[in-house]
């Protein structure tokens, strides 16, 4: 106990030395929000890796997914690294750093603004961030509790209420460069936590292949096997979950923001080999530790009403099978994954309701100074929201986040990415994609068309991808001297 407690003080006096050591570079709009354009290529490829990777994956979905799947699992992880993070680098991280500084642009809905030269789509752009990405940030304390009450017998009121204002203290001081240089401390604490943890739980089943074995064996309660085949009992539900998990990456604007602040192409070209390298391990390792939760099948997983409570499972796997002092490492790594999401979530609800929202529809002559005053106003109360979000949280995590992804990439992905590449796409398409991509995602809360939040979330995005083009080839087009002037970047 003594260890853990050591170890999480000194953890969180890390993170506030450095959010004080940043607050140079947070002294206007610009350096709050992208550290001035200036952070390399390994505190990029953190940052993305940290803020994609939080305690929802490693408690809530990877207990999920693993015991729905079984040691198919992993592919959500093989695809997260490869369409999450490698491609999504290659497709658009130059393109988005390039055009957003030739725009001078640094929010997504301030893009759609001079995108398609509307402030009415950056308003409502604004406006499905600053809802939808509460219930995300909500999402993210959820993964904490069981682990927390396990090792310290600590209510997870105080954990949450802890882990919020520490976190706040340190983006309010230090801004985008305090939450990029503890993502990447945070990112190098997850990497060797989550190796240690599957030597660990392999070694407690007596390996991998016994594991492995073991897991091949298994028989659910309705007879269902195959928890060790290569695509697992149902393969169109993994493939749900890994569109979503993955692409939906593409249109979420706390990880495209982090190709707004990269400094350079070169660094584009590092960050994107070590940002791949970070989800194999990281995502590939949690769902793969997620993918055995079926071997540890107790009391202890299952909730009043005889259902498979899935936030338990993770953490019932770690106290059966990790000695105290790895107890100690995989709280370092919860946290780290919480804290490091939670930090860029609120930071960039923040600098959108104040740049994108207030700044545009109430005080138009806001000064630089008030503009970072109010954005840490901001930051503080998008953290009380979601901390009351939290402490009354719906049965488990995987609801929140799936809700949450599905609207923003939804709405998003589409309308960003051909924006990046195509002259053609019209204003009335980005409008057709933002109201599909709500509307199908929060009508089907209430009406549950779409059985699982997850699938509705992956055809909100694929279907996102189709509508944009047919709406565009029907809709009337930007005069080609405006499209030719935004495209004008490509050519320096």
């Amino acid at each position: 106990m003594v260890t853990k407690i050591a170890l999480v003080l000194i953890f969180f006096a890390i993170l506030i030395g450095v959010g004080i050591y940043s607050r140079k570079n947070a002294s206007d709009a610009n350096a709050f929000v992208l550290g001035g354009r200036s952070v390399g290529p390994w505190l990029t490829a953190f940052a993305y890796g940290t803020s994609y990777f939080s305690a929802v994956v490693f408690v809530g979905y990877a207990g999920q997914f693993g015991w729905k799947y079984g040691m198919s699992a992993t592919w959500i992880g093989i695809g997260n690294a490869v369409i999450g993070s490698l491609i999504a680098w290659l497709v658009l991280a130059r393109r988005t750093r390039v055009m957003t500084h030739h725009m001078d642009v640094v929010t997504m809905p301030s893009y759609f603004e001079k995108r398609y030269d509307s402030k009415a789509l950056k308003i409502a752009a604004s406006a499905i961030v600053f809802i939808f990405l509460i219930p995300y940030t909500a999402s993210v304390y959820n993964g904490l509790s069981n682990l927390f009450e396990m090792a310290f017998g600590i209510p997870y009121t105080y954990c949450v209420i802890a882990m919020a204002v520490l976190t706040a203290i340190y983006v309010i001081v230090g801004g985008y460069m305090a939450t990029a240089i503890n993502d990447f401390i945070q990112g190098c604490i997850m990497l060797v936590g989550i190796v240690l943890i599957i030597l660990a739980v392999l070694k407690s089943q007596g390996g991998l292949v016994e594991a492995t074995a073991k897991m091949a064996a298994v028989v659910d309660e309705s007879g269902k096997s195959g928890y060790a085949t290569i695509f697992g009992p149902d393969h169109l539900g993994l493939l749900g979950v890994v569109i979503l998990t993955s692409l939906g990456t593409w249109g979420l604007p706390q990880m495209v923001h982090k190709f707004y602040a990269i400094k350079d192409e070169q660094a584009i070209k590092t960050g994107t080999i070590v940002s791949t390298f970070f989800a194999i391990i990281v995502s590939g390792g949690c769902y793969f530790l997620g993918g055995f939760g079926r071997l540890f099948d107790s009391p202890a997983i299952y909730n009043a009403q005889g259902a498979v409570a899935y936030d338990a499972i993770v953490p019932h796997i770690l106290e059966t099978a990790l000695p105290d002092v790895l107890i100690a490492v995989v709280i370092m790594l919860v946290l780290s994954a919480s804290m490091s999401t939670l930090s860029s979530l609120v930071l960039t609800s923040s600098s959108t309701l104040t740049i994108d929202f207030i700044k545009e529809t109430f005080i138009k002559e806001m000064s630089d100074k008030k503009q970072v005053l109010l954005m840490r106003i901001l930051i503080v109360f998008f953290i009380v929201i979601s901390v009351v979000i939290a402490l009354d949280p719906p049965t488990f995590i995987a609801q929140l986040m799936g809700i949450s992804w599905g609207a923003l990439a939804g709405a998003f992905l589409a309308p960003f990415m051909y924006g990046l590449y195509w002259k053609g796409v019209t204003k009335l398409s980005v409008w057709a994609c933002f109201i599909y991509g709500v509307v199908l995602t929060v009508s089907n809360i209430y009406l549950k068309f779409i059985a699982s939040p997850i699938n509705a979330g992956a055809i909100a995005m694929i279907g996102g991808l189709i509508l944009v083009p047919i709406v565009s080839l029907i809709t009337p087009k930007f005069d080609k001297a405006f499209t030719d002037k935004i495209f004008e970047c490509y050519k320096k």
